[in-house]
């Protein structure tokens, strides 16, 4: 097995290039030489139930690996009892809307820890994700819930939280954002050595299958020293990460991850830069 790389969402050049509806998108990702794919509906689910269908059914034409991102809104560490009951239930609709797509993750934001201690949102997030696993088994889902590590320092979603969190259930697995942890440490990640680190973090917190085949996200950031501030693409050359050093990581461990690019309306074009990369680290071993 090898890595797999796509974009997040639709870039501006498919849309440039005539694309409507992401029911094009599979088609669009195969004919750029990409092979995974993340549907985004961070702003709230809309789409048929019907064209979730029809989507899932191109991407399995084109052999495009689907993702699915649950909505921002889903806060598993709020404040409010009924807003983590909520999220519960917005969890399910977005692993109904994962099954119809046969997606094979999905992925969701923990949440903020702004107004409350980094402990007391990791109890609040513990007792909303274990309700949705048992939600989860009782729906008789199967699609995998990803939880994705956090860019601000006031939200929570350091590594660690991450694994914690995993550790609830076996339908959980970490979602890492390189950028995220770049950008909430200001400039972390330099070296391979500073992403093999990540991975043998997981390995040793969750097991090896999970570093092995991790689903994770990558793109470059603007951060201040509260963390992420914006996206950007692949042409800043100021805040990073590069991703030369990862691609040395993953060829040097051995380990197959879908790498999702989140570049700012270049997400496709940065995707395939990264596949190149990882090629040609593979290609050095």
């Amino acid at each position: 097995m090898s890595a797999k790389f796509g974009p997040g969402g639709n870039c501006d050049a498919f849309k440039l290039a005539g694309g409507r509806s992401t029911l094009q998108a599979p088609g669009y990702v195969k004919k750029r030489g990409l092979d995974a794919y993340e549907y985004e509906a961070g702003n709230g689910l809309s789409a048929s139930e019907e064209l979730l269908a029809a989507i899932g059914l191109k991407a399995k034409e084109h052999n495009i690996a689907l993702s699915f991102h649950t909505p921002y809104f889903i806060s598993l560490s709020s404040v409010e009892p009924e807003k983590r009951v909520k999220s519960v239930e917005y969890i399910r609709q977005s692993a109904y809307a994962s099954k119809l797509l046969d997606a094979n993750i999905m992925v969701v934001h923990c949440g903020s820890c702004a107004k409350i201690s980094r402990e007391t949102a990791l109890e609040y997030a513990t007792e909303t994700l274990t309700n949705a696993a048992q939600m989860l088994e009782d729906n008789g889902f199967k699609t995998v819930l990803g939880i994705e590590t956090m860019g601000k320092v006031n939200q929570l979603g350091t590594l660690d939280e991450v694994l914690t969190l995993c550790q609830i259930s076996d339908k959980f697995a970490p979602v890492v954002d390189f950028g995220h942890l770049n950008a909430r440490d200001r400039g972390v990640l330099k070296t391979t050595d500073d992403f093999k680190r990540i991975f043998d973090a997981i390995s040793q917190k969750l097991g090896a299958k999970y570093a092995e085949n991790l689903h994770c996200h990558f793109s470059k950031i603007m951060y201040t020293e509260m963390g992420e501030k914006k996206h950007l693409t692949f042409e800043d050359d100021v805040y990073g990460p590069d991703f030369e050093p990862l691609a040395k990581a993953i060829a040097d461990l051995g380990v197959s991850p879908t790498i999702i690019c989140e570049s700012a309306g270049t997400q496709t074009d940065d995707a395939l830069a990264m596949k190149l990369m990882y090629e040609n680290a593979i290609a050095k071993k």
